[in-house]
């Protein structure tokens, strides 16, 4: 059956579809990795936009249960070159066209993804649509012109009551502003005793919670949409030690006084250099955001830089220059990805243990 791609510019894909037969509209967004692509389709942080992957052959391996970064997937649909309808893997349970039909997800395939990730590239994200052969490209067209696209992503994906992951080791309140499950992953494995809060959490419900440190999750969408957790972070700055990640380093950006902007098409992908400034050792780092911190937002702040993204120069990393508080753009966790920044997370437990020995706060 053919479908069509329709891009607000007027650009049309037409291809071959797969998975759900809805018709669905969303930011079209490219991302670079090479496998993952049961991660990527699963992050809470693609809520509502239509992803495109550049690498050309996906689903060779299937979908099995243990890869997912939520239970529900919140992307918008799923641009590909070629997808592999008899995936060889002894893991697989379900083809992709297979799961995104249980998941009500629309596919387009047999599509040219390198000119589609130039336009994007050239003029920056845009509005499309993934549709039926036989629709109206006009109607679609001005549809997506009048389509604002959502601002509420986060309350969207973010859990909606709290709930632990007991461990043995320090408590860690992990606010879910669409947490990847590769995050609660490496601290389950480092024995925390975590607590997760919704994003609507208030500072006093937090420290309520009597926590030996502060975990801000990734999560979509622009952080300036999220106004009560930059006055929650105002809240617990400087009482318990933090670490954020991606939004979480955006909306920490926030509340100390610096600023955000939105990207032109953002990085997201499994191989960004990022160079720590103190040391110049560079990470290859798994990536997933639209937005970045200014850079010349900083200098009247508390802040300092501490990573850098190789490719663009834009702020990968933050410290507070008084309290135990840090935060990265990337993703540690790497889900999926290189695992070469995972010991952030060592990094935060050792942050917490010197803070109970010596009393910093």
């Amino acid at each position: 059956m053919k479908r069509q791609l329709i891009l607000e510019d007027g650009t049309i894909f037409l291809g071959e579809a797969f998975g759900s037969d809805k018709e669905n509209y969303g930011e079209v967004v490219f991302n670079t990795g090479m496998t993952g692509y049961q991660e990527i389709l699963s992050d809470p942080s693609y809520c509502g936009q239509i992803v495109t992957l550049t690498y050309p052959l996906i689903g060779n391996y299937g979908i099995n249960r243990d890869d997912f970064e939520t239970i529900t997937p919140f992307i918008n649909g799923f641009v590909v070159k070629e997808y592999c309808d008899y995936p060889s893997n002894w893991r697989s349970e379900y083809s992709i066209d297979e799961y995104f039909k249980i998941k009500n997800i629309p596919g387009i395939a047999g599509i040219d993804t390198r000119k589609l990730t130039r336009i994007i590239r050239m003029h920056g994200t845009l509005k499309g649509a993934i549709c039926s052969g036989d629709a109206s490209v006009e109607d679609v067209i001005n549809k997506l012109k009048e389509t604002d696209l959502p601002t509420n992503q986060v309350e969207v994906v973010s859990t909606k009551t709290a709930y632990p992951s007991p461990g043995r080791g320090h408590r860690v309140v992990l606010v879910d502003y669409g947490m990847k499950h590769g995050i609660l992953r490496e601290l389950n494995k480092r024995n925390c005793d975590i607590v997760v809060v919704p994003h609507t959490v208030t500072a006093e419900e937090v420290l309520q919670l009597k926590p030996d440190g502060i975990m801000l999750s990734n999560g979509p969408g622009d952080p300036k949409q999220v106004p009560q957790a930059i006055e929650m972070i105002n809240g617990i700055l400087g009482k318990v030690p933090l670490f954020g990640i991606c939004l979480g380093h955006q909306l920490f950006a926030l509340a100390n006084g610096a600023d955000t902007e939105k990207m032109k098409f953002g990085h997201r992908g499994s191989n960004h250099p990022v160079k720590e400034l103190s040391t110049g050792k560079v990470d290859i780092t798994s990536q997933n955001h639209g937005y970045t911190v200014r850079e010349d937002s900083i200098s009247n702040t508390e802040l300092e830089i501490t990573h850098i993204a190789l490719n663009d120069g834009s702020v990968e990393g933050l410290k507070h220059k008084h309290v135990p508080a840090f935060t990265v753009q990337y993703h540690p966790e790497a889900s999926p990805g290189p695992e070469d920044s995972n010991g952030l997370f060592d990094q935060f437990l050792n942050m917490i243990e010197l803070n109970k020995k010596e009393g910093v706060l």
